[in-house]
């Protein structure tokens, strides 16, 4: 029954995704020309909802589905790997023209070119997995 929820969210948000054409490569390619607000607009409310969300959950003390405080911890470590890691993912995003999340929503419209990128990333990530010991964390 867990699962069901889980599928249910996942389905609702590849519908939301697909409806405001956030997986759109046309609206992608706007974004990194500059040419359009489009998902601007999009990325800017989701960060702006969630800012506002946390706050609410930190002024009111929210709790967690399991009776957690909701907090996000402190990050005491250094801001360049933030910025290499979010110009990789950027460059990522700006060759394949989807992130991670839509890969697998795209898939379900049938862009069937995108098993290609998914089993890139399925790659990337197991090769990551191998050498995170060995990189400066």
């Amino acid at each position: 029954m867990k699962v069901l929820k889980f599928l249910l969210v996942g389905i609702f948000f590849g519908i939301v995704l697909v409806k405001s054409e956030a997986v759109s490569w046309y609206r992608i390619y706007e974004m990194f020309r500059f040419q359009s607000f489009h998902m601007y607009g999009i990325i800017g409310t989701a960060v702006a909802s969630g800012i506002l969300f946390l706050q609410i959950s930190k002024s009111r003390h929210i709790k967690s589905i399991k009776g957690a405080d909701i907090f996000v911890p402190k990050k005491e470590d250094g801001f360049v790997r933030y910025i290499i890691g979010g110009m990789i993912f950027g460059l990522g995003w700006a060759l394949v023209g989807t992130c991670p999340g839509p890969m697998y929503i795209l898939l379900g419209t049938g862009v069937w070119s995108m098993i290609i990128v998914i089993a890139a990333a399925i790659i990337g990530t197991f090769i990551y997995g191998l050498i995170k010991n060995k990189l400066p964390h």
